[in-house]
């Protein structure tokens, strides 16, 4: 029974050494003043190390959230370094950036890949317009490849020459399309006024390049009239119909925008007056050619300069004016919408203020169509009250339709 019992102690575990018990609480005394029991022992200030804590140490609990420090890397170190010479700015990763046009990341964005896939979302829960720009792009693309196909395994360079015109003005439709997905986003850290003027951007691009196709109508119209080639193959006149056929298709896509001057309230209806002009242009230029081929079946000489350079003219009569809408707003002329009159009027009212001296500056620009912008620098007499003057300025310029105002006032 004593072995057992030894054994059964050897077994339990150890007990753990009991702390000390305090001192009791100093009584208050006639030499001073008496301490509370807890100050002196126990928290702050006691002479107990077990409940003391370091200055450098903090109460609060660690946040869970908080970043976990980093390795000291090139992109930590300081903008502005000893042996630097100038500001090297490290690789900042800026929010609102890797949204792309869904949910995805900058790095997918910037690839292929990303960007179709972000199309074709985009145009899959895009609205109408945008649908029927894809059908007809789809069209396009697909009428493009077999014409390029046959005109190689043929040998006939005409169909090759049609075929790669028609796939440069597939990539510039294409880029009115990705204008329209990306023109959706919300501004960011990056593109602060946002991405609206891609649509702007887009129909300046179709412009420019139906100018450039009104020039060379003209030059192969001169080509023909010197050398005098007035044949036409059956091949390219049934390349010309099926064409025509297409762009007829979506110039009924885009009817309502089928004009030569329109009012843009938005800057959509920029991009969609290019793309009808595109396919309107490639209409004209594909009718020219039937009808120059039927005029020489017919015995009229020289029909076919005289069709071309008939196509030119009304190609080029036809873009000017978009051409002219969108170039200004690329380079920030005054708002199409505002009298120059009235900009000058409102400057005048303003410069007649008594608590103006004088306006040192005033810019008005145009963003997008239908959004005027406008940037006033205003010097005012020392000691007047410049709140009543910058009400007065917003509120004059709101009546002339300056939607966004950036007024800077400097007492002279």
């Amino acid at each position: 029974m004593e072995d057992e019992a030894a054994l059964r102690q050897s077994l339990l575990p150890e007990a753990a050494p009991k702390l000390p018990p305090p001192p009791p609480p100093s009584r208050s005394s006639s030499l001073g003043p008496s301490r509370p029991p807890w100050g002196g022992d126990y928290g702050l200030g006691s002479d107990d190390r077990r409940f003391a804590f370091s200055r450098q140490h903090s109460l609060r609990q660690p946040d869970l959230r908080s970043p976990i420090p980093a390795e000291r890397t090139r992109s930590s170190r300081p903008f502005l370094g000893r042996s630097d010479s100038s500001i090297s700015m490290p690789p900042v990763e800026i929010d609102g950036l890797g949204q792309g046009f869904g949910d995805r990341g900058v790095t997918e964005k910037l690839t292929a890949i990303g960007m179709v896939s972000s199309l074709v979302k985009a145009v899959r829960f895009g609205n109408r317009p945008m649908k029927r720009l894809a059908l007809m792009i789809s069209l396009n693309v697909a009428y493009s490849t077999a014409e390029l196909l046959i005109g190689i395994f043929t040998g006939r360079v005409g169909l090759v020459s049609d075929a790669f015109h028609l796939t440069f003005g597939c990539g510039l439709l294409t880029f009115s399309l990705f204008a329209m997905a990306a023109s959706r986003r919300k501004p960011d850290k990056v593109y602060t006024y946002g991405y609206k003027r891609l649509e702007v951007l887009s129909a300046f691009t179709n412009a420019l390049f139906l100018l450039f196709m009104s020039f060379s109508l003209a030059v192969e119209a001169l080509h023909a009239f010197i050398q005098d080639e007035s044949e036409h193959k059956h091949y390219l006149i049934v390349s010309a119909v099926t064409n025509l056929l297409v762009n007829l298709l979506g110039v009924w896509f885009f009817r309502s925008y089928a004009r030569v001057n329109i009012v843009y309230r938005k800057a959509e209806d920029m991009n969609y007056h290019s793309v009808c002009l595109h396919v309107l242009s490639d209409s004209i230029r594909s009718a020219g050619l039937i009808l120059a081929s039927w005029f020489l079946t017919l015995g009229v000489e020289n029909a076919e300069v005289l069709c071309l350079g008939l196509v030119s003219v009304t190609v080029f009569m036809v873009v000017l004016p978009l051409f002219k809408a969108s170039g200004s707003i690329l380079l920030q002329m005054a708002p199409a919408s505002v009298p120059p009159s009235a900009l000058n009027k409102c400057c005048r009212q303003i410069s007649a203020l008594e608590d103006v001296s004088e306006v040192s500056q005033a810019r008005f620009w145009e963003l997008v169509p239908g959004y005027a912008i406008g940037s006033l620098s205003i010097q005012v007499k020392k000691g007047a009250d410049d709140y009543s003057v910058l009400h007065y300025v917003h509120g004059l310029c709101h009546d002339l339709g300056i939607q966004d105002l950036t007024v800077q006032t400097e007492f002279s």
